[in-house]
């Protein structure tokens, strides 16, 4: 099966029939790899793809970290604001290594001054788990958090004052 040709069929299909192609493809050898792979494809199958990504993860699968840095590498190639989102959303799920911190950061930033407010809100969200990791970069957190407050759209704002309330592991601020 040409795993990219299987996933350029359903580049105008919804969330719920992307969940039909999961269950399709799930079960198939060497799924993660294949999937992953699909990434060095052009940008049409990215949103696909990255949701596929998201879904996985979601589902308590877990990547190796060759597999999370081949995500990583592909990060300055994802154009599509969906395909951003979905990587913004699979950080609470990996670890990201010494490595990728910096991309991983410019990804990031720059996912918080994308147009779309879904984007924003959870590269504010990428930016606290990345904090969480990186804990050098909370002070930081805690700026860009409070501007967010006071600059962002009301759906962004309703996102930071629920990262502001879980607080950093470890920190007073942390929620019981």
């Amino acid at each position: 099966m040409d795993f990219p040709l299987t996933l350029r069929r359903w580049t105008d299909k919804t969330s719920a029939d992307l969940s039909e192609l999961y269950s399709a493809l799930s079960d198939q050898p060497d799924f993660e790899n294949r999937l992953i792979e699909s990434l060095n494809g052009d940008e049409e199958i990215h949103r696909i793809t990255t949701w596929l990504i998201k879904h996985h993860l979601e589902r308590k699968n877990v990547f190796t970290s060759e597999q999370v840095a081949h995500v990583f590498d592909q990060l300055n190639h994802l154009q599509n604001w969906e395909a951003k989102l979905h990587v913004l959303q699979i950080l609470p799920y990996v670890v990201i290594p010494e490595y990728y911190k910096d991309s991983v950061e410019d990804f990031i930033r720059g996912c918080l001054s994308e147009i779309n407010k879904f984007v924003r809100a959870w590269a504010y969200n990428g930016f606290y788990e990345l904090a969480c990791q990186y804990p050098e970069l909370q002070s930081e957190a805690d700026v860009l958090f409070e501007a967010a407050s006071e600059d962002e759209a009301a759906s962004v704002k309703a996102r930071v004052r629920n990262i502001q309330k879980q607080g950093f592991p470890g920190s007073l601020n942390q929620a019981s």
